[in-house]
């Protein structure tokens, strides 16, 4: 165990007090002229570089919409599944998601994700990805 010393603890009580500079009416800023001082650039750090609409930027690095689950793919679902004589909720709780993403996923609008058409390969025993299905 730490060996602690034995002197005296004490702490300062001492008030601090944090004030305010007081504004005179002559320093009030004129709404004028910090509009001016704005359109102009001024008070901005050097460093900032030019105004780019993030928007704009967004839309040159990101790609436009993602890729949806292909017209092959989502009949070859819906044919394996019906098959077996599943539901939609059938086939959602034997691969443990939710039954709106096989929804999605027959109707087009699921982005695919390897991890539940492996797993609805496996259900339905029928090849999803790869050359098989494009």
């Amino acid at each position: 165990m730490p060996n602690r010393s034995s002197g005296v603890i004490s702490q300062d009580w001492e008030p601090v007090v944090l004030n305010r500079r007081k504004t005179k009416a002559s320093e009030l800023r004129d709404p004028k002229a910090v509009n001016q001082a704005i359109r102009a650039g001024a008070g901005s750090s050097a460093t900032a570089g030019p105004v780019v609409n993030a928007r704009k930027l967004d839309e040159q690095t990101e790609p436009a919409a993602l890729d949806r689950v292909p017209t092959e793919m989502r009949l070859a679902i819906q044919k394996a599944r019906l098959a077996k004589k599943m539901s939609q909720a059938d086939l959602a709780k034997a691969i443990c998601e939710k039954p709106q993403v096989v929804q999605e996923y027959e109707s087009g609008k699921a982005v695919p994700n390897h991890v539940v058409l492996a797993k609805m390969e496996r259900i339905l025993e029928v090849k999803l990805r790869g050359k098989a299905v494009k």
